[in-house]
């Protein structure tokens, strides 16, 4: 496995205006290849890390760094997959997944290959040509992953993405992450409230305190070769799902897993 470190944050602190602290003492890495899950309550400033390391957002106190690189600016290295697809109503799938190629400078026919190969790893290649409107909610955010993922990041951030769907098409965008993620051989960081969601996708799995958010907690998931098929009625599952709850119910009462 690939250790070397992509992000670093350390000791971070993060104050908002209205005074509000969302992170204090956060420290975590993340490494090349990881699928790494935050798991922790509403508000313990999950969503913040995230824009912290995609950099729409700046610590108050502490350090976000990228190790090894001397490029200050890596908003071209990442996508960003939000709660809400955030499609343009007005577009077809196939130009909403244009969109960030197209802010880069590329045109329409140089990204018509990007545009359907981004398409394929989500399942949409027949739907091209539809607009959001015709699209169920799950389709929908199938774009928005295929929207990301058209820049070829080397970094995916994803905010709950699968919160609002049935658990039957969330299984299925689950499998498709994964395979998207081999693929690619991208890193992905993913927030979620879900026990369950964060043991199947994940390599590691870092759990959150309530506000102010800080790492209280890390668990190992198993390797990605290991995942699907039946891994979610294995045994192995149901420890990681039975550490990952066991820590966040330590970390609600203020404690930390031992």
């Amino acid at each position: 496995m690939n250790t070397q470190t992509l992000v670093s944050l350390d000791r971070v602190r993060k104050v908002f205006a209205n005074g509000v602290t969302a992170l204090d003492r956060f420290d975590l890495d993340i490494r090349e290849g990881d699928f790494l899950s935050l798991l922790g309550p509403s508000g313990c400033g999950k969503s913040t890390v995230l824009r912290l390391v995609a950099g729409l957002t700046k610590p108050t106190s502490g350090t976000v760094t990228w190790p090894g690189s001397s490029d200050a600016d890596h908003r071209g290295e990442i996508g960003f997959v939000f709660q809400e697809p955030t499609l343009m109503p007005w577009a077809n799938v196939a130009d909403n997944v244009w969109l960030p190629l197209r802010l880069r400078g590329v045109s329409r026919s140089e990204a018509k290959g990007r545009i359907a190969e981004s398409l394929a790893l989500v399942g949409l290649e027949d739907f091209a040509k539809a607009y959001p409107r015709e699209l169920s909610g799950g389709m929908r955010m199938r774009v928005s992953i295929a929207r990301a993922l058209s820049v070829r990041p080397r970094l995916l951030l994803m905010d709950e993405p699968f919160a609002a769907l049935d658990e039957i098409t969330r299984f299925k965008l689950n499998d498709d992450l994964l395979e998207a993620q081999r693929e690619l051989n991208c890193t992905i960081m993913f927030v979620t409230h879900s026990v369950y969601e964060s043991a199947y996708l994940s390599s590691r799995i870092a759990v959150l305190s309530p506000r102010p958010g800080r790492i209280v907690a890390e668990i190992a998931g198993v390797s990605s070769s290991e995942r699907g098929g039946d891994f979610r009625t294995s045994l192995a599952y149901a420890d990681l799902c039975r550490q990952a709850s066991l820590a966040l119910t330590n970390s609600m009462a203020g404690g930390r897993l031992r």
